[in-house]
């Protein structure tokens, strides 16, 4: 089997190498790879848009392969916006095309001399050269794809950032092309777009024409693994029959039937115009203007969980509308018009910026009385101030807790600096523990525990049960982040199955526990990097009005104090 292949791109020279991969990163990918780097390579007390920040993007241990779902690409670097360890997880086609070119992850580290900017262009090779990108400066996503495809063809992957990035906004996103070669999909936690642009890079291309997929040691065995996992998909509930026919919009009604949904700034659990922005009505909308309600937006998908929202006249808006953006730009900034909130949503892909803790700031910023809940044309003009770089648009830039203090305004829904997602803790109490401990700060992906409460598997009222149900949740979503799985393949993705994947591609002989050893290890290289940058046990709680203020309609607090938190990841 050929060796893979890690690219070097010192932005300082502009010199761009090829090694193999070192032997200590030999067999690691995605989020395994990136923790582990940045724990090794990176100082934990660097500036995050600093020289010795670096910036890397890692495939998954299985992208590339025949296997469905693996399209997943993993950014790493210390982030912007917590100050600690972070991975953002992108879909869209590029960790599929690197990983075809035996392309085990790309570094890039430095910053240009003078304020310059650069494509970095990877050929269907896998060699890559930097290319003078002085055209492109201030263009937002959509146009600039539009060029690149122009000038490089459309056989191309893109990662690109808008003028948010070019900005070192905090919560600007790095946006992935979709299959379709539009910049709709985003990495958007952390603000590693920030990071991109302190690089002076705007846009990285790789070459698309490759179709050959990677060598397996074990073929027939993959293949025999492979098949069982996609069955297994298509017989889930959730990834089988919801996702396809309603996109992650499906989640909108039970949350909402757990009270969990944390709405008008999160002061209620409960959003009484949640039907009007569900995946019901979004499907029906969809349809009836001639949309795709199912969308296949990332390579190897058979989940087809994306969409494409038209207007009136069918011209198309956004890809892919989905139930974090429903909530942060919809419910929690009190807005029920899925046209407005599709517009929020090209806005912040097209500036680049994460829809996230854009939906949040603003819900900040109509909590403290700046504009109304639920103006949907005030939130609209808010994102061209970000667009335009205005002293308000900067602000909001800076991310949801930055808009709280400025305000005054005490009622923020972040910790380590990063916004919640769309599940309250007062509603999920295992949320609570999740929101605190992960090493990236609250997360959307890590940890998440819908699925349990809705099952009955845990009483998301009760804290009994709940830290332990979030630690290992958070070891098995770091393990699907490792190997370049769709998170929606979770339920299918026993250990057994994808210890049988991971021999037959790398002709090991691990057992179950030693790839769950191996996800575990990875929280623990991540919070030993917090920990050396600085965070303390202090960081891992919520803020205060989550333990004071009742959510109604359940009128809870959270009910886990620091004690139970601070066992959450007690290795030893």
């Amino acid at each position: 089997m050929p060796s893979m292949k890690l690219i070097q791109v010192d932005m300082t020279t502009q010199d761009v190498t090829t090694i193999a991969v070192p032997d200590k990163f030999a067999g690691c990918g995605g989020r395994e790879f990136t923790s582990r780097f940045i724990n090794d390579q990176v100082p934990p007390d660097c500036h995050p848009v600093g020289a010795e920040n670096k910036l890397i993007l890692a495939p998954g241990i299985l992208s590339g392969t025949s296997l469905v779902n693996t399209g997943r690409l993993s950014i790493g670097a210390k982030s912007p916006l917590t100050g600690g360890i972070k991975e953002s997880n992108v879909g869209g086609t590029i960790a599929h095309h690197l990983a075809r070119m035996n392309v085990a992850a790309v570094t890039i580290e430095g910053q240009p001399q003078e304020d310059r900017l650069f494509i970095l262009r990877i050929d269907e090779n896998g060699n890559a050269n930097l290319i003078d990108a002085s055209d492109y400066k201030g263009l937002r996503t959509y146009r600039l794809v539009d060029k690149l495809a122009a000038r490089y063809g459309r056989e191309n992957g893109i990662l690109c950032i808008g003028p948010a990035g070019e900005s070192l906004m905090k919560i600007a996103s790095i946006q992935a092309s979709d299959t379709d070669g539009r910049p709709c999909r985003a990495a958007g936690r952390g603000g590693l777009g920030a990071v991109m642009g302190a690089k002076g890079i705007k846009a990285i291309l790789v070459d698309a024409q490759k179709k050959k997929p990677v060598p397996l040691a074990e073929p027939e065995a993959f293949k025999d693994a492979a098949k069982t996992f996609a069955g297994a998909i298509r017989e889930m509930p959730f990834s089988g029959k919801a996702l396809p026919a309603f996109g992650t919009a499906a989640l909108m009604g039970p949350v909402n039937s757990l009270g969990a949904f944390p709405c008008y700034n999160a002061t209620q659990g409960v959003f009484e115009n949640w039907e009007k922005i569900g995946g019901e009505a979004l499907a029906a909308r969809i349809q009836k203007r001639g949309g795709k309600t199912r969308h296949m937006g990332c390579s190897q998908c058979i989940i087809f969980c994306s969409n494409e929202y038209v207007d009136e006249a069918g011209t198309y808006v956004t890809s892919s509308l989905e139930y974090e953006t429903l909530w942060a730009t919809g419910g929690m900034c009190g807005i029920d018009d899925l046209d407005v909130i599709a517009r929020l949503d090209y806005l912040c892909d097209d500036i680049g910026v994460d829809t996230i803790s854009t939906g949040v700031a603003i819900a900040v910023m109509m909590d403290a009385g700046r504009l109304k809940f639920g103006d949907g044309e005030a939130a609209l003009g808010l994102m061209e101030e970000i667009g335009q770089g205005s002293q308000t648009g900067q602000l909001i830039g800076r991310g949801p807790v930055a808009v709280g203090k400025h305000l005054g305004h005490l009622r923020v829904a972040a910790c380590k600096g990063q916004s919640i997602a769309a599940y309250d803790p007062r509603g999920i109490q295992g949320m609570a523990v999740t929101y605190a401990t992960c090493p990236m700060g609250a997360d959307h992906t890590a940890g998440n525990l819908i699925g349990e409460s809705l099952s009955g598997k845990i009483d998301p009222l009760l804290p009994e049960g709940q830290v332990a149900l979030s630690r290992n949740k958070q070891f098995a979503v770091a393990g699907i982040d490792a190997l370049g799985l769709c998170l929606f393949t979770a339920a299918a993705a026993s250990s057994e199955i994808l210890t049988r994947l991971v021999n037959a591609k790398l002709g090991t002989k691990l057992k179950p526990r030693d790839l769950e050893d191996r996800w575990r290890r990875i929280l623990e290289v991540e919070l030993e990097f917090n920990r050396k940058a600085g965070f303390t046990r202090e960081d891992d709680r919520l803020p205060d009005f989550f333990y004071k203020e009742p959510l109604p309609p359940h009128n809870k607090v959270v009910q886990i104090d620091g004690r139970a938190i601070d066992r959450t990841f007690d290795f030893q």
